[in-house]
């Protein structure tokens, strides 16, 4: 008997470390429970073999010094347990077509998706915490970023994991948190920033946490620090809030010679504040604004034969010289709340170009047509008269120029079939600006739309048996979205945002760069979150 209850208490002593490792989380002290137990079933054995001389003594040795060996074994165990891993894989198709300013059309019957991620959270010290997540997204049979995704643009800081490239795994967020410094409700954050799928996006994408600190018009990928404090209203009815400052760089120069003729760029840099206002349990009101300084006219990528054909003239398909050209601000704000079964929000946006002498939102025909009239010999009188009758512009633009945007949207949650099913609706003015090139939408972000997009959607919870991970989720989402572009140009401050509807305006914007009338996109994931 004794034998058979030795045996039995060695092999859970065995098990121990792999429950350790496979589960994470408050694991330790489950481990230091188990251990104060076969402690006791140990001193039950002692008290078993005083009464029974028979007993194996070198047997009841060798099980005494296991357990001692287990013992101090466990504080390795307990700093295993302080590692979470947790990922989600989703695979999407997507069908896409769209119709130019030059009435041509372009399609993509089906292009399939690939993402991975793997997040990793682990604390250092009490009030020390780092969070990271890697990130691999890649088109099924590419190993670069496909034709026309992302606007065109190939991958830079702005939008690296963010849209289909390779299949390498790259960092996508990485930072260390202090808290509760001093004592007091305030921390202090440095690394790449979580600012990606920021609110509402989680209601459309089938999370129900919040998976990023700015509003979505705000979906870059950066490196950055904040500085936060929270706090209670006081009340009840108001929960909670935050209220925070964040600094990023967007762009670094890196050496320069420091004279007027070389030096053409500075460091673009992003600085404000994230006001979560209030708090409390499905209501929730964010304000947030910031300012980008310095801004490029088109930032570094990652191909050095992209940078070069960048740098082209604008006559040879380029876009001319690397170059600071002003300043944007930006200021928006979300209320978002759950009635019964029905989540809902409304969020708006205000943009507002500070340009440099270079100028934003240019008349790239009007500068390009007083070129070739001054090679002609006209004055810069005539030039003037003669653009002014055409309705454009020969110098950069160096107004301020604002924008504004309206974003509305529910989901209806039917719990009993797990199926949720939702609509949302955006409008952008001639001149917003959503600093978004991080969007989530495969071939142009729609808050960054000069005009109306609409989406339907749905998801559906797959019945796929218990969830062993709190992580766990499994659901296909599916959707369609209408683009209805007014004005030209989406998240771009360069080019003159042409009126779509004027037939002169669009005869000079196809001499330059057309862009997308509409489009429409259908599309269908499955995701799994573990």
């Amino acid at each position: 008997m004794v034998k058979k209850f030795s045996m039995l208490a060695l092999a859970g002593l065995i098990a121990l470390p792999a429950v350790a490792s496979a589960s994470g989380g408050a694991t330790a002290n489950d481990l230091e429970r188990k251990i104060e137990e076969l402690s006791m079933q140990l001193d039950q054995l002692k008290a078993q073999i005083a009464e029974n001389a028979g007993v194996n003594q070198e047997e009841f040795r060798d099980l005494s010094d296991t357990v001692g060996d287990l013992e101090d074994r466990s504080e390795s165990w307990d700093l295993a347990a302080r590692i979470k891993f947790y990922g989600d894989f989703r695979a999407r198709i997507d069908s896409y077509r769209a119709k130019y300013s030059t009435g041509e059309i372009a399609r993509s019957d089906s292009l399939w998706t690939n993402r991975f991620r793997l997040n990793m959270r682990v604390k250092a010290t009490e009030n020390v915490e780092f969070k990271a997540r890697l990130a691999m997204y890649k088109a099924w049979g590419m190993e670069n970023t496909p034709q026309g995704l992302g606007g065109g643009y190939p991958m830079w800081d702005g939008n690296s994991t963010r849209q289909p490239s390779d299949n390498a795994l790259r960092v996508d967020r990485a930072f260390v948190n202090w808290n509760n410094i001093g004592g007091a409700p305030i921390w202090f954050s440095i690394g790449r920033r979580p600012t990606t799928d920021g609110p509402p996006a989680q209601i459309r994408m089938g999370n129900e946490e919040r998976m990023a600190t700015p509003i979505a018009y705000m979906d870059w990928p950066f490196d950055g620090i904040s500085m936060g404090y929270a706090y209670r209203w006081g009340t009840e009815a108001m929960g909670t809030g935050r209220i925070r400052f964040c600094y990023g760089r967007a762009f670094e120069d890196g050496l320069a010679l420091q004279d007027d003729v070389h030096n053409t760029m500075d460091d673009m840099d992003f600085a404000g504040l994230s006001w979560d206002f209030m708090k409390k349990g499905n209501r929730f009101v964010n304000i947030q604004s910031f300012m980008a300084f310095n801004v490029f006219n088109y930032p570094s990528f990652e191909s050095d034969f992209v940078n070069y054909g960048m740098s082209q003239p604008q006559a040879s398909g380029g876009m001319g010289p690397q170059m600071n050209v002003g300043d944007i601000m930006h200021t928006s704000a979300i209320y978002q709340d759950k009635i019964s079964d029905i989540n809902f929000f409304a969020v708006g946006g205000w943009s507002q170009t500070n340009p440099n002498e270079n100028g934003m939102f240019n008349d790239y025909a009007g500068m390009g047509a007083a070129q070739q009239m001054a090679g002609q010999g006209m004055s810069q009188a005539q030039i003037a008269g003669a653009l002014a009758q055409m309705g454009m512009q020969g110098t950069p633009n160096t107004s301020g120029e604002s924008g504004y945007s309206v974003y509305l949207g529910g989901r209806y949650d039917i719990d009993p079939i797990g199926l949720k099913l939702g609509a949302e609706w955006n409008y952008g003015s001639q001149y917003w600006l959503a600093m978004n090139p991080g969007n989530d939408d495969l071939y142009l972000g729609k808050l960054a739309a000069r005009g109306n997009v609409y989406e339907i959607y749905g998801i559906y919870d797959l019945p796929t048996g218990e969830a062993l991970s709190k992580y766990a989720q499994t659901f296909i989402r599916f959707g369609y979205q209408r683009y209805e572009y007014n004005y030209a140009g989406s998240m771009d401050w360069n080019m003159k945002p042409y009126d779509l509807s004027n037939d002169a305006q669009v005869a000079q914007l196809n001499q330059v760069r057309p862009a997308v009338d509409s489009a429409d996109q259908v599309y269908l994931t499955f995701e799994a979150y573990f």
